[in-house]
């Protein structure tokens, strides 16, 4: 006897992922408060550390758990690498450019992760994702305008950082069939740290004992954060919660604009819901089809 499927509570996941978009928001901020302090990579190999030693009770518990295979290990190790590229890319961009160019670009982790489980995974693209993902770029080139202005080098490293974010995230799926979903977080922080570490120590500068407090809170969000995007998954389906998290952009410029004195820019905004309507419409897209597809599966 098959399990009962878990009820769906859309007001309750799309409360959750309001949460998380203020915890990913409010994580940012901190993250450009303190970038004039201390380097880039210098926050985000400390966010991993302090993940890491967080994750340590749980490797002495179960160290049966952390016994991997050579090739297992080569695709943690892999999944470390690119999240080392697209984390360092994505924190660098956060110190250099608007928060809302920030929030903006990164809503084309989805549409890279479509593309990538294309390549990799062979999943079928068809026409209407597509033209979705067309529409996505349009939106890019509304909020970057080559030609119309300069394209600084944090607005390029923002959109290698999204590629590095969806490969990890690509890799995080073909790992969490091999071993627990706890392991794949876990490791994601060991690997992490340890690929951060050499760059970190080429620019290191000592930390304040409040900088250290910083980078705490930035981890602790962060990992909340994850954690309130899981829960509103499992409490609602995507089509509900995913337009949901357009709401940073706006909280993003907001406190741009008051915390930071960076001007309102109407073509981010623009770029950025077409980015959020094309992400929207590609999870609406997939929800209807695997409807169709279990119904198709059913006994009459």
């Amino acid at each position: 006897m098959s399990p009962s499927p878990t009820p769906q509570r859309p007001l309750l996941g799309a409360f959750y992922m309001l949460l998380t978009g203020l915890l990913f928001v409010g994580m940012t901020t901190v993250i450009k408060s303190i970038g004039s302090e201390l380097p880039s990579i210098e926050i985000a190999f400390l966010r991993f550390v302090f993940g890491a030693i967080a994750f340590l009770p749980m490797v002495c518990r179960s160290p049966d758990k952390f016994a991997f295979d050579r090739g297992l290990l080569g695709l943690f190790s892999l999944r470390g690498a690119c999240h080392v590229a697209g984390t360092g890319m994505w924190f660098y961009a956060l110190t250099v450019i608007d928060l809302s160019d920030v929030t903006a670009i990164n809503y084309m982790v989805p549409i890279f992760l479509t593309i990538g489980a294309a390549l990799i995974f062979g999943e079928r693209l068809a026409w209407m994702r597509i033209c979705a993902i067309i529409v996505a770029f349009v939106g890019v080139l509304i909020i970057l305008r080559p030609g119309f202005q300069v394209i600084e080098l944090g607005h390029i490293a923002m959109m290698c950082g999204t590629v590095g974010l969806a490969g990890s995230y690509l890799l995080a799926k073909r790992l969490s069939q091999e071993a627990d979903v706890s392991v794949v977080v876990a490791m994601m922080s060991f690997t992490a740290a340890i690929g951060m570490a050499p760059f970190a120590l080429a620019v290191w500068v000592a930390p304040s004992l409040s900088e250290l407090l910083f980078c705490c809170l930035i981890a602790a969000m962060a990992s909340a954060a994850h954690y309130f995007m899981t829960v509103a998954f499992k409490a609602a389906p995507m089509v509900v919660v995913q337009p949901v998290s357009f709401l940073q952009l706006v909280w993003a410029t907001l406190l741009g604009a008051v915390m930071f004195g960076e001007a309102i820019d109407g073509f981010v905004v623009l770029g950025g819901i077409i980015i959020v309507a094309s992400v929207s419409f590609i999870t609406w897209r997939e929800t209807v089809v695997k409807r169709a597809s279990a119904s198709d599966k059913t006994p009459a």
